[in-house]
């Protein structure tokens, strides 16, 4: 917190620098150095040592193999929190269809139809419970981190937001807003001060995010802490502060500031290190300030 602090007291003090910088003329790419060519070179051996630095380099040197012996474990991990969650509905379907024994047509249907949606429910909470459990027994909590994407943070990363999207594509639309998909979030990592509402399901590596009290978090709002560059992951986080409002369908990435009653326009891209100071009011692609 002390660094975002001083980044934005950096920034909201120098207003006339701001204006000058976003006024002038952008200057012609240069051509990169023989140094910055071999920092986005494709690394081959780790700089580990011991076992994790052999198994480091065999996911650099055999990438296509080493993606299908990950994703599978991945697969099978989600068979096992999805089987979980489906045991306890699946005992309710049984109960509750027990009742449909021996009833007319219709009575019988309606009472199976309900034990299938009922059931169902039970499987969604089931897994908001399970999901964070499995997230904290891996050790999977993402920290900041600069590397390439065949690495063993990189791995980590994988899991986090395996697990999240799990629960994302088969059930967080329903209790999406309302406090259970906030339990969820926090019980994932992230941050959620009071009175704050998240109106999407649009959210990836939440424990590098941070929102701050009576934030708006509007529907399909894209919400990231990570971003690709240079064939490297960056994983940094994204600071949202007090009272700040995200516009439909606005995109903030990863390593974003946003300072406390600043709004973000519907459809607008927040891109990687930007600041926007407090009260602000930022829209387009890359969201740049607007005179309001």
């Amino acid at each position: 917190m002390g660094e975002t602090k001083r980044r934005l007291e950096a920034v909201s003090g120098s207003t006339n620098a701001l204006s000058d910088l976003t006024a002038a003329p952008e200057k012609p790419a240069e051509k990169p150095s023989a140094s910055k060519q071999r920092e986005f070179a494709d690394p081959k051996n780790s700089d580990r040592r011991g076992l994790l630095g052999f198994v480091e380099t065999v996911l650099r040197r055999f990438k296509i193999l080493s993606h299908l012996a990950l994703i599978l474990p991945v697969y099978g991990l989600g068979c096992i929190v999805i089987g979980a969650a489906v045991a306890p509905a699946l005992a309710l379907y049984e109960f509750l269809s027990g009742f449909a024994v021996g009833q007319m047509i219709f009575l019988k249907y309606f009472i199976l139809g309900s034990s299938v949606v009922a059931s169902y429910l039970t499987y969604g909470f089931s897994l908001i419970l399970l999901t964070p459990l499995i997230n904290i027994l891996l050790r999977t909590r993402l920290k900041p981190w600069r590397g390439p994407y065949y690495s063993l943070e990189a791995v980590r990363w994988y899991v986090h937001n395996g697990a999240t999207y799990i629960v994302r594509f088969t059930f967080l639309e329903f209790i999406t807003p309302t406090p259970f998909n906030i339990l969820f979030y926090r019980m994932m990592g992230m941050t959620v001060g009071r009175g704050t509402t998240i109106n999407t399901t649009w959210i990836s590596d939440p424990s590098l995010i941070h929102l701050g009290n009576k934030v708006t978090i509007g529907g399909s709002v894209t919400l990231i802490g990570h971003y690709g560059q240079g064939g490297y992951l960056v994983l940094a986080p994204t600071r949202i502060g007090n009272g700040v409002t995200i516009g439909l369908k606005a995109t903030i990435m990863g390593d974003v500031i946003i300072g406390d009653g600043a709004k973000v326009l519907p459809n607008s891209v927040v891109m990687p290190k930007t600041v926007i100071p407090p009260g602000e009011v930022w829209g387009g692609v890359p969201a740049r300030k607007l005179d309001t």
